[in-house]
């Protein structure tokens, strides 16, 4: 069963502890101060729940400034690189410079990532692609 791990306007947490799944819905436009306090908040939860699965749901989150582009670069990447993380799945934003700032962050971490990722347009196949089991590769 999924519960609220962290709620406010711009970023609502949940996790399911049965499968070990983290939901982040994010929305609007956050910036500075609120998008650092809504990443700790990310952080804090993978390390508290070590999470195998995460599913961004960025479908109404807006456009990221640069500088703060470069702060989740050397802020988030390090951290959801080094969890317990297996597989992401990303639901596309509405905003087409939000999505161009999500593939940039990837784009530029894609040799660190150890994990699964993808890009839904659809939450349904984005979760039915992080329940499929986990192919370790041989």
């Amino acid at each position: 069963m999924e519960e609220v791990y962290f709620k406010e306007d711009y970023l609502t947490l949940y996790y399911n502890r049965q499968n070990k799944t983290a939901r982040a819905v994010w929305n609007g436009f956050l910036s500075g101060e609120t998008l650092r306090h809504a990443i700790e908040q990310c952080n804090q939860l993978l390390d508290e729940e070590k999470p195998t699965n995460w599913l961004a749901d960025n479908r109404k989150m807006k456009a990221i400034r640069q500088k703060d582009q470069v702060w989740i670069q050397a802020n988030m990447i390090p951290k959801i690189v080094a969890s317990s993380l297996r597989k992401m799945a990303t639901l596309v934003s509405e905003d087409i410079f939000n999505r161009m700032a999500i593939e940039n962050l990837f784009v530029k971490a894609n040799d660190l990532i150890k994990f699964d990722h993808q890009y839904f347009k659809n939450e349904k196949a984005a979760t039915q692609w992080l329940e499929e089991k986990h192919s370790i590769p041989s």
